[in-house]
């Protein structure tokens, strides 16, 4: 179940963040264990430093990720001027 899938993550310890993808599409980072609350049929995300927040329903909650740290693999970028 989704939210026990969730009280795991935030239970981790050290915590790692992780990212709520709903059936929409979009990710809601969650940066600390402090910034969401788990409530009976959604969940409360709020976004460090601002005054953003979002509630997702349960049943919009399509996967729970690992959060990138910023450091994914990208191709080598070429260096220098085209070579003929």
């Amino acid at each position: 179940m989704i939210v026990e899938t969730i009280k795991e993550k935030l239970a981790n310890q050290p915590f790692q963040p992780f990212v709520i993808r709903s059936s929409s599409g979009h990710g809601y980072k969650v940066s600390s264990p402090d910034l969401i609350v788990l409530m009976k049929s959604k969940v409360f995300i709020a976004e460090p430093r601002s005054d953003r927040a979002a509630t997702v329903s349960y049943l919009h909650i399509s996967a729970i990720e690992e959060s990138g740290n910023g450091n994914g693999k990208h191709p080598p970028r070429a260096r220098g001027g085209r070579r003929r």
